[in-house]
């Protein structure tokens, strides 16, 4: 699922990309409200969104046989990793849907309300065509999660007009050299190296970025200094546990594996901070700002270690 909702965060950025990039009037950002940008706006946020919606329900859930609506409680899978995908899929769409917005001319308040939902009613609607799936279910975490995403973005712009602290994504594919592992992880998460970026659990880390001068102006505090609060998982090879039967019918049981939280500390970089008069520039800030960029980092995790690693991914 969370891939599916990633793959519209690209889709979101570059038309950011294409607007912020092409000068003259026409792509130019308005004083006051144009009712031609709006329904240009309108009409390729429909387009995008049901060409999309329509290619996953075909693609990804052809697969799977349906059955009526009906709800389904993972809150206990995945150390909940899963759910951190879902609040950062919601903020990230709502984030570079609410820069488009800003080419329709709208009082502010409207343009962050419309832009910030956007995450929300998108996954709303992938939620739906969960629950009518027999592989899946409507998640009523999983809304929360989303929830969650668009209120984080929603509340900062309306407080703040800025956002302080910000989501971010980090992953660094694993290996498996257990051969009987590595068929599973196959199984599980793919094999190609955007698959098992975008899949792997364990391979993932979400990140809250706080940037301290945006709280402290008068400081000595660089602008473009955050620091970074992440969460991972690791020893994940299933929802719940790690015991399954494989495709050759045997019973494999991994429980000797923990499934442990990972908690990191760490700086980063706040790239839109970063003083620049070049908008092809400004742009790529915006896209490089979602990414977690490799630092040191203090980790603490779940089976009471603290680790130090050079350089987190």
């Amino acid at each position: 699922m969370q891939k599916k909702l990633l793959l519209l965060t690209l889709v979101l950025l570059l038309c950011y990309r294409s607007n912020a990039q092409k000068p003259g009037p026409f792509f130019s950002i308005p004083d006051t409200t144009s009712p031609r940008n709006i329904w240009i706006l309108s009409g390729t946020a429909l387009a995008l969104y049901g060409s999309s919606l329509a290619a996953l329900n075909s693609a990804w859930y052809k697969g799977y046989p349906h059955e009526k609506f009906h709800f389904f409680n993972d809150m206990e899978e995945w150390l909940q990793m899963d759910k951190a995908g879902h609040v950062f899929s919601a903020y990230m769409i709502g984030k570079y849907s609410r820069e488009l917005w800003r080419w329709s001319g709208l009082p502010r308040k409207k343009q962050v309300w419309i832009g910030g939902l956007s995450g929300f009613a998108y996954q709303s609607v992938i939620e739906v065509l969960d629950g009518y799936s027999s592989k899946w279910g409507f998640s009523w975490g999983d809304m929360g999660a989303n929830a969650l995403g668009s209120s984080l973005l929603i509340s900062q712009e309306l407080l703040w007009n800025e956002q302080r602290i910000q989501l971010k994504f980090s992953a660094y594919p694993r290996t498996y050299s257990d051969p009987v592992l590595r068929e599973k992880a196959t199984e599980l998460f793919g094999n190609t190296f955007m698959e098992r970026v975008l899949k792997d659990y364990n391979s993932q880390t979400y990140w809250v970025s706080v940037n301290i001068h945006s709280f402290a102006r008068n400081s000595k505090w660089p602008a473009w200094l955050n620091v970074a609060v992440g969460y991972g998982a690791k020893g994940m090879f299933g929802g719940r546990d790690n015991y399954w039967t494989d495709t050759h019918g045997i019973e494999r049981d991994f429980s000797n594996i923990r499934r442990t939280r990972q908690f990191y500390l760490s700086p980063d970089l706040d790239f839109t901070r970063i003083k620049t008069r070049k908008k092809g520039v400004k742009v790529l800030f915006q896209v490089l700002n979602m990414i977690k960029v490799p630092a040191p980092a203090l980790e603490i995790n779940g089976a009471g270690e603290v680790k130090v690693h050079a350089l987190m991914f």
